[in-house]
């Protein structure tokens, strides 16, 4: 799409049977098929087809439309959107004399900054053209008035489009009631919803592919829309839009009493362009502003760009992230100006902060600590094991607990019912099915009572009184059909040594077009779990290019090869800390049983869980033997490494979130690398017999570098969202 400037826009440009359409319309194919025909594709281009033309805020005429080439399967490399946008940008020739970004394309006066290109699925196009039986057009003309937008699959599948435009100057707010189908991959049953009236991959919105049951809202950036509708039989999608106003945000706010900031629209979702300022000021120049936010933190910008919100504070530039837990930011200043842009290329999730104002020089009250996160704990609670600040900074560099044993004081709650025997007669190891207050170092039982063994999880030992430690217990037992390596092999070698069929059941090679990419492990016959950051981009993100091979030890001799239906991906995964690196895939049809030998769920580790030096764990995938490796070596591999504390962790790093865990040794000689991204960190308590999910594969500082360890996503902080979703 681009804009023609210096053209006043008339409301027949709405209706394309009408002859100013027509005639405007014309005018336009006639320019974009001059400059094509021309170019060095002109053999490849076929037509252009003008779509829609509305009007926005910025004057003149918004032309959306389609420019069709056919291209022979052996120039298809060559023909890139990069190259199309090329010849049509050099082909607008601005006047360096007023300074403006428009210029004329064979006299047609052309924004060049709002020229867009796409590239889309041939499906794309025959389904949005006028003689398509599901496009339908849609106009909100009165600000505030719903516009009801029901669809029904009731009779068979729809593969619909609705455009929707509202008056000018205003934006379109889309709320959507409900939306009944099965969770997929965005390709049979889905909504997507664009910023534009062609199905324009720049200018995604939001896209549907879960059952929605409470209604949200979705803000455009200017007066139109589009709905792409893809739904099977007995599927419904029920809502309403309506024009709405710019949102003027800029507020002068009295720290006393307390109050609420909100985001632009809110609660409906954050568009992608919106501003907001909020000037504020305390009752003497002691005072500072404490923001309290529930899931949202604010960080120094660095050199990176920000994804999920701009902010400036006086002079100060910071960058919005999503986190899952509370923060506080404080402003040292009486009178701050709190400048807020919208940054993400979608629409994200709203945000709202409670005000106050605070002591600057104390900011804490007295027996009081002041977490990274801003939050302000009791000092008796330091080191407790706990994890009070939401970032382990009240548990970080802590002394060794000692375990008092024989002492009339109560034993170190880290050390009590850990699976180690820390004092000489065991005192520490007794009464741990004995019921005691639940916190997150406290296993709890289905019934909500809470014990004090760790590990009570699948341990073969029945420890709750509803016996739901061992319930779901069918995990984590491989049996290899001949004997594996030894531990002392692994001591012994460096890198990896060959593992034998059977021996890691759970182990999965996923392929990304083909070829291998990232490991998972398998957690159901449905489900599989893996590393965020595999599917980081937007190809990486579309299940049809996946395979999951199950029941492999050589690449190439899997069992079973699965198709990706579903790829999850967590909500707050951030592509630049690797924070909350965490995913889970969606098998279309699940892994027979008769399979259960070679391929069989990994176990689960609960919450509480807790890995000490005695266990035994090992990291399994087919990626590369070292960081100069050039090629993948064929049969799976298994290396010993020993799980590190989060306080080793973070002096080597810096960058350890609570969610992260290192695991290596010291001399580097065990680690992961490329490939073996996403595969699992598999732990076995001493004794026991059950091998546990304790990390996913996520990042490290090259491969097998001495004192430089590898990092994986801790699984025991995800049990509860992981199980929200497949159970």
């Amino acid at each position: 799409m681009f804009r023609v400037a210096n053209v006043e826009f008339i409301p027949e440009y709405r209706q394309a049977e009408s002859h100013e359409f027509v005639f405007m319309a014309t005018n336009i194919q006639h320019v974009v098929s001059s400059v094509y025909k021309t170019s060095s594709v002109a053999q490849l281009y076929k037509q252009a087809v003008i779509s829609d033309l509305s009007n926005n805020d910025q004057g003149g005429v918004l032309v959306h439309f389609w420019m069709v080439f056919v291209v022979p399967q052996v120039k298809s490399a060559t023909m890139s959107e990069e190259m199309i946008e090329a010849i049509l940008r050099n082909s607008v020739h601005t006047s360096l004399q007023n300074r403006s970004s428009v210029g004329y394309l064979l006299g047609l006066p052309v924004d060049m900054d709002s020229i867009l290109i796409n590239v889309v699925q041939r499906s794309d196009y025959t389904s949005n053209t006028e003689d398509s039986q599901c496009v339908d057009k849609l106009y909100a003309n009165i600000p505030g008035v719903s516009v009801p937008l029901n669809v029904y699959s009731s009779w068979g599948g729809v593969n619909c489009h609705v455009k929707l435009t509202s008056a000018p100057f205003s934006l379109i707010r889309l709320t959507v009631s409900s939306f009944l189908i099965d969770p997929t991959d965005c390709v049979s049953d889905a909504v997507v919803v664009y910023d534009a009236l062609l199905p324009m991959r720049g200018r995604i919105l939001h896209s549907l592919c879960e059952r929605v049951s409470s209604s949200f809202s979705v803000v455009s950036t200017s007066n139109v829309m589009l709905l792409s509708f893809r739904m099977s039989d007995n599927k419904s999608f029920k809502g309403y839009f309506e024009a709405i106003a710019e949102e003027k945000c800029l507020s002068q706010i009295e720290t006393q009493p307390g109050g609420q900031i909100y985001s632009p629209f809110y609660p409906s979702l954050l568009p992608p362009k919106c501003s907001c300022i909020w000037k504020f000021k305390t009752p003497n120049p002691g005072l500072g502003v404490a923001l309290h936010f529930e899931n949202y933190a604010l960080k120094s910008k660095d050199m990176n760009g920000c994804n999920n919100g701009w902010w400036r504070v006086n002079e100060d530039i910071f960058c919005g992230i999503y986190v899952g837990y509370h923060t506080v930011f404080r402003v040292d200043h009486q009178s701050p100006e709190v400048e807020f842009r919208c940054t993400s290329p979608n629409s994200v999730q709203p945000f709202q902060a409670s005000y106050s104002s605070y002591n600057i020089s104390h900011p804490c009250p007295d027996s009081y600590f002041l977490c990274t996160t801003g939050l302000c704990v009791e000092r008796s609670r330091l080191c407790d094991g706990l994890d009070d600040c939401q970032d382990e900074s009240d548990e970080l560099f802590c002394s060794r607990p000692t375990m008092n044993c024989g002492s009339s004081s109560p034993p170190h709650p880290l050390l009590v019912c850990n699976g180690e025997k820390d004092c000489s007669r065991g005192e520490d190891e007794i009464n741990c099915t004995q019921e005691t207050t639940c916190s997150a170092i406290r296993y709890q039982c289905s019934n909500g009572s809470c014990i004090l063994k760790k590990n009570a999880k699948c341990d073969d030992v029945p420890d709750c009184q509803d016996h739901s430690d061992e319930a779901d217990c069918a995990c984590g037992h491989p049996t290899p059909l001949k004997k594996a390596g030894s531990s002392t092999d692994l001591q012994r070698v460096v890198g990896g040594v060959n593992a034998v069929e059977g021996e890691w059941p759970w182990q999965v090679s996923l392929h990304f077009a083909g070829s291998l990419y990232c490991g998972a492990s398998v957690l159901s016959p449905y489900w599989l779990i893996s590393a965020a950051h595999c599917f980081n981009k937007d190809r990486l993100s579309d299940p049809r290019y996946w395979s999951a091979h199950l029941g492999m030890l050589t690449q190439g001799s899997a069992k079973y090869v699965a198709e990706i239906q579903r790829i999850v991906v967590h909500e707050y995964y951030n592509a630049y800390t690797f924070d909350y690196d965490i995913a889970l895939l969606h098998l279309k049809k699940a892994w027979p049983p008769s399979l259960s030998l070679l391929v069989q769920p990994v176990c689960l580790p609960s919450s509480s869980h807790t890995v000490t030096e005695s266990h035994r764990c090992i990291v399994t995938g087919w990626g590369y033997r070292s960081e100069d490796d050039k090629i993948l070596p064929s049969v799976l591999q298994k290396a010993q490494v020993s799980v590190m504390t989060q306080t080793e962790c973070q002096k080597i790093y810096g960058l350890i979130s609570p969610r992260m865990l290192c695991a290596g040794v010291p001399s580097g000689e065990r680690d992961a690398c490329r490939g073996d991204s996403g595969g699992p960190l598999s732990c076995q308590a001493p004794g026991g017999s059950r091998w546990f999910l304790i990390g996913i594969v996520s990042w490290g500082s090259g491969c097998g570098r001495p004192n430089l360890p590898g990092v994986y996503t801790r699984v025991n902080k995800f049990t509860s969202w992981i199980y929200s979703h497949i159970s």
